[in-house]
């Protein structure tokens, strides 16, 4: 039986045209373009520093042209420092959602860890690049890292003089208060990027005793020429 090649019809009887989709501007392929070449960017670096990624891998990747990459981006460093500012963002905003919430010291750790826990999982190629990246990356990622890692050292240090009485802690000491949980959280970042995941729950609570040990001890701390 030969089939109609009639459209259907509504109860009114007019045709049924199905949706035409808009055609994409050029601002959104540009945006997509932009986007497959960080995407293929943390594909390609999954077993390898940015230092050994070439322009031509990235772009057979995305299948473009090497002009075409430098409507987007002057350079491989360039590109890493895109992923690198990428990375943290999301991260920072997490844990303002911590803040945001009016914690007390037990549960901005509980918080914290979770959250950490989380994020590792849901941008996990991310965090694999700047474990990566934060030891043997370009000069200029690396120290972006640094930064990044100091700005959200600063918003610590932050919240933790809310925490704390004025007289009895200095600025300069918050700053190591918060220098020592952050660098606590990075290396619990980089052992849940490589363990196992039925080790997992050992390791956050791992990260929760030892940030406990350090505010017990901080909870006693008097800055010297203070109080």
């Amino acid at each position: 039986m030969e089939r109609s090649s009639r459209r259907p019809r509504v109860a009114g009887g007019d045709p049924v045209v199905p949706p035409v989709a808009a055609p994409e501007s050029r601002g959104e392929r540009k945006e997509r373009t932009r986007r497959a070449i960080l995407d293929a960017t943390l594909e390609l670096c999954e077993d390898s520093s940015l230092v050994a990624l070439s322009l031509r891998q990235v772009t057979k990747g995305v299948g473009i042209v090497p002009t075409a990459f430098y409507r987007h981006f002057d350079s491989i460093e360039d590109l890493g420092l895109a992923l690198v500012e990428e990375s943290f963002a999301s991260l920072r905003e997490m844990l303002r959602d911590v803040r945001r919430s009016d914690p007390t010291y037990q549960n901005i750790i509980d918080s914290s860890v979770k959250v950490l826990g989380e994020h590792v999982h849901s941008q996990h190629d991310h965090f694999a690049f700047i474990a990566r990246e934060r030891v043997a990356g370009p000069p200029a990622v690396r120290a972006a890292i640094r930064h990044q890692i100091e700005l959200v050292e600063r918003e610590l240090a932050a919240d933790l003089a809310r925490l704390t009485d004025p007289e009895y802690w200095s600025t300069e000491d918050l700053q190591v208060l918060s220098n020592m949980i952050v660098t606590s959280m990075v290396g619990t970042t980089e052992a849940i990027l490589s363990a196992r995941p039925e080790a997992e729950q050992a390791i956050a609570e791992q990260a929760r005793t030892q940030l406990r040990m350090v505010l017990v001890g901080a909870l006693h701390w008097r800055s010297t020429g203070l109080g």
